[in-house]
Parts: C-alpha cells; structure tokens; sequence
C-alpha cells in the first residue's frame, strides 16, 4: 500500500529548483543576463517560499524535521531501514543546498560587472562589499555544482542499493513501511504564497530585465 509522504509543493519545489539553477549557471556562462536575472528572482521567491512551508507546511516539509545529530546522520548511512521524508544523511545534504543556493542568490543581489549591469542592491553598500559579493557569486557556483555532483552520486548508489529516491518526489507517495502516514497539507497554499513573492519581486526588482526578453 502506497502512503502519500511529500505534499504536491515539495514535489514542485524540487524540479522547479533543478529547472531554475540549470538556467542560473547557463544564462550566466553565456551572458543572458536578463534570463540571469529574472531566473534569480524567481528561484529567491521559490526559496523564501520553501521557507515558509518549513514552518507551516507538511510533516514532511518541515525545517524542523531536516535536523539531526551527527550520531543519527552517521547511523542513516550504515542503514536501509525505511524514513519518512529525508533520512538525515539526506537532510544534511538539503540543509547545505539551501544554504548554498541562498548564498548564491544573495550574493547576486549584490554583484556588479563595473559595466552595464548591477545586482538591485549594489547601490546600498561599499564598494569594498560589492567586490565580496560578486567574489562569492563566482565561487559559490562552483561549490554549489560540486554538491549537485555529489547529490547525484548518491541518488545512483541509493539505486544501485535497490532505493528509488526520485520515484517518490514525482508521485509522491513510497511503497516502504512507515509507521505512520505524515500529516500532509495542500501545496495549493504555498503555490499561492509562491506567485505572490514572484509578482513582488519581479516588479520591484526584475521589471526591467522582464520587459527585455519580450
């Protein structure tokens, strides 16, 4: 019998992410700056509304369900025995994406090439700050595809071990064992939430490299 373990936002999230970080790094590297921009827009919408949902959304969206002790990351790693939702090796690896895709996306917020463009936010710090920031935009990136690399990995070998982790994020539902369904709540509330955040910020902020692409 299936059980539902991850609601229809988290499900969204995951693939509107992997979408919205591929068209990061490639309208970056080939100076599509306005796809750049309005693409960041929206992933800083989609993130601040995961954040959110971590507080109010699902039993399994939950922020407060991603921490663990080392010990209990140390013992998921020797085990197979069925978790709902992320196991905290996995959970680890969530929180250090968030951090690292926060990192990028403030960052970018800041940055300037000293030429034709510039992040919303340069206009309010030093100079000096600015420099940080665009040298942390341009070597986060780097960090962020080394842990995609090793996300992936791990995906394979939990496969290889017979655990089919991508299934689930697409039904969102596990034919494991679980002692108990998750309480689960309608991701139609945090898609909401999710337009609201986009609308604000691409008026605010991305209006203008928006009014470009058209």
């Amino acid at each position: 019998m299936a059980t539902k373990v991850w609601d229809g936002f988290i499900r969204g999230f995951h693939w509107l992410l992997v979408i919205g970080i591929a068209v990061l790094y490639f309208s970056g590297e080939e100076g599509w700056l306005e796809i750049h921009f309005v693409t960041g827009y929206l992933l800083l919408a989609l993130m601040a509304t995961r954040l959110i949902w971590g507080l109010i959304g699902s039993q399994t969206a939950k922020l407060s369900s991603l921490f663990h002790s080392p010990k209990t990351v140390l013992a998921s790693l020797k085990s197979s025995a069925p978790f709902v939702g992320h196991n905290p090796a996995g959970s680890l690896m969530v929180l250090a994406f968030f951090v690292l895709i926060m990192v990028q996306l403030i960052s970018g917020l800041f940055t300037t090439d000293d030429i034709l463009v510039e992040g919303p936010l340069v206009s309010y710090v030093p100079y000096s700050w600015a420099e940080l920031a665009g040298d942390i935009h341009h070597t986060n990136i780097d960090i962020l595809l080394i842990a995609i690399a090793v996300h992936i990995s791990a995906i394979v070998l939990y496969r290889l071990r017979g655990k089919n982790l991508v299934k689930p994020l697409l039904t969102g539902k596990t034919t494991e064992p679980v002692a108990a369904a998750p309480a689960m709540r309608s991701g139609l509330l945090a898609y909401g939430i999710f337009v609201v955040f986009s609308v604000v910020l691409l008026l605010t902020w991305g209006y203008e490299p928006l009014m470009a692409l058209f």
